[in-house]
């Protein structure tokens, strides 16, 4: 079986860090991506809003140079999650990521907006696969 997602988003608020019982990082960062498309004689927008739960050492580098507003590409496999809360079944499909990488604005002046993130070399953990 083929499990792949590759999007491209902002993040719609602050990164969460917490840590597992056994000292594991996670990073939970949840992402707003738009697709535009045309109906009738005017033009659409359908806005995704994708969780993405970031392992390890990317997750901590994930929470540290990322905030909300700041665009990303996410490269992973889709999950879903189950759980029950008084009696019913729930479920919510999530991306567990296998690459996170920090995509950056520039602004009139051709500096990077949203800090100096962009500056930082991207975690150690990335593939050979480019969606572009």
């Amino acid at each position: 079986m083929f499990n792949k997602a590759i999007l491209i988003g902002n993040l719609t608020k602050d990164p969460e860090l917490r840590y597992t019982p056994q000292g594991t990082p996670v990073c939970t960062i949840r992402i707003a991506s738009t697709t535009r498309y045309k109906s009738g004689d005017s033009m659409k927008d359908d806005t995704l809003f994708i969780n993405v739960v970031v392992w390890g050492k990317q997750g901590e580098t994930v929470a540290q140079h990322l905030s909300k507003g700041r665009s990303v590409l996410v490269e992973g496999r889709l999950q879903e999650r189950r759980w029950e809360t008084d009696g019913q079944q729930k479920s919510r499909f999530e991306i567990v990521a296998q690459g996170v990488r920090f995509l950056g604005r520039k602004d009139e002046s051709g500096q990077h907006e949203g800090g100096a993130a962009d500056d930082f070399p991207p975690p150690d953990e990335t593939t050979d696969l480019e969606p572009f």
